[in-house]
């Protein structure tokens, strides 16, 4: 999927609960995001936003870039899983995205929202969105290091 303009975009026109899903190779907004699970009948909003740090788990070396490739199948399993979601909460709303291509510190990698009746179930909701989907959906992460060392992250 890298260098391909468009990546995957999945908007329900319906008013189902899952109102957007994409992986993108640019910017992601966070105000596109919150818009999205916009909902009158949602009493709670989360907003998770996941940004590039300087530093993983080595301390002799921080990150100064990284690069998130796809599989073609992400798209199909970023959908999956917010079905998944959305069947298991109260959900009145859901999105998700996440950004392919190279990243520098700070870049936004991956957003995600959930809106519900109340906000203890949009934290469970939103927490199960962003942790199934950095276990279950097949983005990689190759980041390069300052002593010039890189590596692959896991499919998360």
């Amino acid at each position: 999927m890298e260098g391909m303009a468009a990546m995957y975009e999945d908007r329900d026109a319906n008013d189902g609960p899952i109102r957007l899903l994409a992986i993108r190779d640019s910017a992601l907004s966070v105000d596109e995001v919150f818009t999205a699970v916009g909902d009158d009948a949602a009493g709670g909003t989360v907003l998770f936003v996941g940004t590039v740090r300087d530093h993983d788990g080595r301390p002799d070396a921080q990150v100064t870039s990284l690069s998130y490739s796809a599989h073609p199948s992400a798209g199909a399993e970023l959908r999956r899983v917010a079905e998944k979601v959305a069947a298991e909460y109260p959900v009145r709303a859901l999105a998700a995205v996440h950004r392919v291509g190279d990243l520098a510190v700070g870049d936004i990698a991956v957003v995600v929202a959930v809106s519900c009746p109340h906000r203890g179930e949009a934290f469970a909701a939103s927490r199960r969105l962003i942790d199934d989907l950095k276990s279950e959906v097949p983005i990689w992460k190759h980041q390069t290091f300052d002593d010039g060392a890189d590596e692959w992250v896991g499919a998360h």
